[in-house]
């Protein structure tokens, strides 16, 4: 997935002759605290709430700020990590979005991002998770899909997560089996690490449980 899969539509961006304040009513109705600021195509940068909050008179053009904007921004062809990294790394409730020419194509906003992830993570799709732990030097990929290939299942999605100053980490699966016994008890027997998993025959089994013990108390 790339940048411009990400773009939120309908979001227009301030040109410079924008005031403080229809930045600020532009920011609550985008639910956004950063807006970008265009000339004509050209990306100019993005203008944060704080400093339209600055501007001794809010009727003032947010040109007037331009020292001040902050300058980030994403190809148009860049991966949906690279995306997630600058978020994060500089804070941002939206990022823009730029062809090669830095022309502003559209911006992904922290919504959109999450919504887009979700998707690409098989957040959605119906089945259970896996989390083992492993040592680093352990880690055999053909392995681990096979050991769940063997019970007729795939892997929907997997990402890892190293341990700080360890050399453990975890791999966390996506599975799209809702019952997933047969492959805990098939890494067991590889004597893998089963931190946690999450079925959602688990989740249904304790839903019954709680509609059932309701059931009891209101015949009391």
């Amino acid at each position: 997935m790339i940048a411009k899969e990400l773009i939120t539509e309908t979001f227009h961006p301030l040109q410079m002759s924008d005031s403080g304040t229809t930045a600020l009513l532009w920011m609550d109705e985008y639910k956004v605290s950063h807006l970008p600021v265009v000339d004509d195509r050209a990306l100019l940068g993005l203008i944060t709430e704080t400093e339209i909050y600055n501007l001794s008179d809010p009727d003032e053009p947010v040109g007037s700020l331009s020292s001040a904007f902050i300058r980030a921004a994403v190809n148009q062809f860049q991966h949906v990590y690279e995306v997630i990294k600058l978020f994060d790394s500089m804070k941002l409730t939206l990022l823009p979005v730029v062809d090669d020419k830095n022309h502003y194509i559209g911006v992904i906003t922290l919504d959109q991002l999450v919504y887009k992830f979700s998707k690409l993570t098989a957040i959605f799709n119906p089945g259970g998770i896996i989390i083992l732990e492993i040592n680093v030097n352990d880690y055999i990929l053909t392995q681990i899909a096979q050991i769940v290939e063997s019970n007729d299942a795939k892997i929907l999605s997997l990402y890892l997560t190293p341990h700080v100053d360890s050399t453990k980490m975890e791999v966390t699966l996506k599975i799209n089996k809702r019952d997933i016994t047969p492959i805990l008890q098939t890494f067991n027997r590889y004597n893998y690490v089963v931190k946690a998993s999450f079925s959602e025959e688990d989740l249904f089994d304790d839903l019954q449980d709680r509609y059932d013990s309701l059931l009891r108390y209101l015949d009391v």
